[in-house]
């Protein structure tokens, strides 16, 4: 860093603020050319340094601040903002070599979104922090293998996908450039591989799936390492030798150095603390983020609720994990068992228009599952039991409806992390359990329930297909353990879509009917979680969607509410999550008039925060039900009205992100619930109760709905 006597008798001739051309030559060598103003570079000039460096651009107050040009006497170059004497802003560096990054900077360093074009033929397109690749990207190679997934310190880590220019991929974890743990390796001819990979062989662990008889069985899944990945090598990033930052003159003899007095001036900025190389330490970018990896919300007394604030506490992961010795230990792996068994069966391409016997109930399959293992299944640690599968053909092809891939199916239940079970069952007394990637929920089935889906498939395979914004339920598979042996148990389970597979953390839920009586959550508010599931009484909010979003809400209902009327199915509930946008220190929701929103301790991470705010548009598209900007409006309930489903609204407002669908569509009309009707009906009034006539149940769910679902104006 240079100094630089600014002192000549021709600036103090001039009037203070007034903006000249000048052209200086300084004690060091260095040379300035342009605008001036109060002894300092003000608005477009040149700087040269006797090293050979050379700034063109915009200049403040002694500072470079714009648009301007850094080029190094290397040969390389910097093109676009500057703030402070920092790269920082949008620009493109080219360095000596010919590498090529263009993309989002902060204080010197790659941070943001950004493109990298190497000479020798690859790119890297995505997310970076402090200088190295970090968050989502894909990088190309230039024999067109490429990686799309996670990043971390310049290195492939976390869940990606790589994909060779002959066809074949792997998708799954890794862990320093090298897959690590769950994944999936798939040929160009169907086969593929699933299991938990390593570079250590004795930690390597999987099955290999042929697509023909004639398979590849002599593949060994360490050739992955040694062979396949061979020439995926990530190119570095040459390393800046010199940041404009540190070439910087301090201007002595400057108004804003010194005071009329001689003295310096204090500054009451809080100076920043950086690395020697111009990287900002973790105390700067904490500083930057309110010290807290995200950006503190105000929360002044003006701008909270009359009403209090909402309480917002950390969402937990729900349930228990299924490990040795837990009761339903060996239910989970033969659970997992069949599936790999179903999903891996190697089966004809189906047609999506399916034959009419294919959803004969009597279309099932029993595959036996001894200890020992068999011609068909592998030996296992669990007891002996029996497979069914029912309706497979029709489950297989609902399946590729819902895009779900195969493999990755199996690696979310099979795989090797256990499932979680919820901690306590529901009201029907079915269990439900929770991949540990939260896509799936897997949960027990009364026969009488599996009638009636067996029954009502036809209708529900055409309804989804016609469809494609249907919020009923998404169900993947219909399957039963019976154990052997004097227990002879039988256990039939059904494996459904998670509404809640999210990066997004869900403060509140809903499980709406619209229905008053015993629509109320007995926990008092300090024991409220966002685990919690509340309930029509407990409601305190209107749902406010964009014009468009919510006519599609309005046809979707009526067309999913026609459905289920036409199948006599009632009881079923709308779930609703929703995800405040923002949260404040003390772990509360603070309303505004339309633009401020809720918080709490539930913050995306600071690596989510960052891609949030740098490039927004990576998010994931909206789709009904899934992802959704909205707003909700506050309401409050008069204290004479007892059973009051909608509160009066407030006008306070929070923006949201909502998730929501029809749950519990496998019951119908039968003569239980006949009866509770007429029993509830002496004692309550019949229409506040949750059991009626699919008709009437359907034409009150719905009326309730569009009264808490609006358009927002």
């Amino acid at each position: 860093m240079s100094v630089a006597h600014a002192d000549d008798a021709d600036d103090y001739s001039r009037p203070t603020g007034e903006t000249y051309h000048a052209e200086k030559a300084l004690p060091s060598g260095d040379f300035y050319t342009g605008q001036w103003r109060d002894n300092l570079p003000h608005g477009h000039g040149k700087y040269l340094w006797t090293d050979g460096c050379m700034y063109v651009g915009e200049w403040h107050r002694g500072k470079t601040m714009g648009k301007g040009r850094f080029s190094w006497p290397s040969g390389a170059t910097y093109e676009g903002d500057f703030k402070n004497g920092y790269m920082d802003g949008k620009g493109t560096y080219i360095d000596s070599t010919g590498d090529l990054y263009r993309g989002s900077w902060v204080m010197n360093l790659r941070h943001g979104q950004g493109t990298k074009s190497y000479v020798n033929g690859d790119c890297y397109d995505g997310e970076w922090r402090r200088g190295l690749q970090d968050g989502h990207g894909r990088y190309q190679w230039k024999n067109e293998n490429h990686y799309i997934g996670q990043w971390k310190n310049g290195m492939m880590n976390g869940n990606g996908t790589m994909i060779w220019s002959n066809g074949n991929r792997y998708d799954g974890s890794w862990e320093d450039s090298a897959p690590k743990g769950n994944g999936t390796f798939r040929w160009s001819d169907g086969s593929f591989y699933v299991g938990v990979w390593s570079k250590d062989p004795k930690e390597q662990n999987g099955t290999y799936y042929p697509a023909t008889t004639s398979g590849n069985f002599d593949w060994q899944p360490q050739q992955v390492f040694y062979v396949d990945l061979s020439e995926c090598v990530v190119c570095t990033c040459q390393r800046i030798p010199v940041l404009p930052s540190q070439k910087m003159p301090v201007w002595y003899g400057s108004s804003s150095e010194q005071s009329s007095s001689g003295n310096r001036t204090k500054s009451s900025e809080r100076p920043r603390r950086r690395s020697v190389d111009g990287r900002v330490s973790n105390a700067e970018m904490e500083l930057r983020n309110n010290g807290s990896g995200y950006f503190q919300v105000d929360d002044t007394e003006s701008n909270r609720s009359s009403l209090g604030p909402l309480r917002i506490q950390p969402a937990k992961k729900q349930g228990q994990t299924i490990s040795k010795g837990h009761k339903n230990y060996d239910l989970m792996l033969n659970l997992q068992l069949g599936i790999r068994h179903s999903v891996g069966r190697p089966a004809p391409a189906t047609s999506l228009d399916l034959k009419a016997s294919a959803f004969d109930p009597k279309e099932k399959l029993w595959t036996k599952f001894p200890s020992e293992g068999s011609k068909y299944t592998p030996p296992h640690q669990s007891c002996e039991f029996k497979w069914k599968d029912y309706c497979p053909v029709v489950f297989r092809t609902l399946r590729k409806l819902f895009n779900v891939d195969a493999a990755d199916y199996m690696l979310s239940i099979c795989g090797n992390d256990a499932l979680r079970e919820l901690s306590s069952p529901g009201k029907s007394g079915s269990f439900f359990y929770l991949t540990n990637d939260d896509r799936y929920m897997i949960k027990t089935m009364k026969k009488a329930e599996t009638k009636v889906l067996i029954r009502m498939l036809p209708a529900y395979y055409n309804h989804v297909r016609a469809c494609e914004n249907t919020l009923v339920t998404k169900f993947f598979g219909l399957h039963c353990v019976k154990l052997t042996g004097t227990a002879q148990k039988k256990v039939r389970f059904v494996i459904m879509g998670n509404l809640f597979c999210t990066g997004h953390s869900i403060h509140r839920r809903f499980d709406l009917k619209g229905s008053s009586h015993g629509r109320l959550t007995t926990k008092p508010e300090s024991e409220i979680d966002p685990n919690t599931t509340l309930k029509d009484l407990d409601l305190n909010f209107l749902f406010r969607l964009q014009k468009n979003w919510f006519q599609e809400f309005c046809r979707q209902v009526d067309k999913d509410c026609e459905f289920l009327e036409q199948e006599r199915i009632m009881d079923y509930s709308l779930l609703v999550g929703l995800h405040f946008r923002e949260s404040s220190c003390n772990n509360s929701a603070t309303p505004t008039s339309g633009a401020r929103t809720p918080t709490g301790d539930n913050r995306p991470s600071r690596g989510e925060m960052d891609r949030f705010l740098l490039d927004a548009s990576k998010l994931a598209s909206m789709q009904l039900g899934i992802n959704m900007s909205a707003r909700v409006e506050r309401t409050v309930r008069r204290s004479d009205a007892e059973n009051q489903l909608v509160g009066e609204p407030t006008g306070e407002f929070y923006d949201v992100i909502l998730y929501f669908g029809v749950i519990d569509i496998l019951q119908d009309y039968d003569i239980s619930k006949k009866l509770e009707h007429a029993y509830k009906s002496m004692q309550y009034d019949p229409t506040s109760i949750s059991a009626v006539d699919p008709k009437q149940y359907s034409r009150r769910f719905r009326d309730f709905i569009f009264r808490i679902f609006v358009e927002d104006t």
